[in-house]
């Protein structure tokens, strides 16, 4: 299984800073989030073991939060290495196809996204823990039959 670490380190390898791709910790946790609510949903157990919790602007992963609050709003860099020998086929298929359709979107707008979607709203209090039983749920509603 992989750490939250390992799914933000696979999106922050795909971003393009030359393009002018720039990931915030803010658009950062919702890629992760996003990638575990597919990934439950479609495998049925989790991608990572750190837990989500529903905080004032969208679903967050205290511990990813933490590692990168240092940089504010400001862009997150590509990390200097990635080990992709970590990563299962099917994992990098997930994880591409997360990025691919929801790495277009600014931070604010994933953020938006998300204060629509059941596994934050539902969540009762504030910093509340976001289950992965709720996020299976809504995010197999999300699958299409491609």
């Amino acid at each position: 299984m992989l750490s939250c670490h390992d799914v933000a380190n696979y999106f922050l390898a795909l971003s393009d800073e030359d393009a002018g791709d720039l990931i915030s910790n803010l658009k950062l946790q919702k890629l992760v989030y996003y990638a575990q609510g597919f990934h439950l949903a479609l495998f049925n157990e989790p991608l990572f073991d750190e837990s989500i919790e529903a905080w004032t602007h969208g679903p967050v992963i205290p511990e990813l939060y933490h590692s990168y609050k240092h940089r504010g709003s400001g862009a997150i860099p590509s990390p200097e290495e990635v080990n992709f020998g970590v990563y299962t086929l099917e994992m990098k298929e997930l994880l591409d196809e997360v990025y691919n359709v929801f790495g277009q979107f600014s931070a604010w707008k994933l953020r938006n996204l998300t204060h629509v979607e059941p596994p934050w709203k539902d969540v009762e209090s504030s910093a509340g823990e976001i289950s992965h039983e709720s996020m299976r749920e809504y995010f197999k509603t999300q699958l299409t039959n491609g």
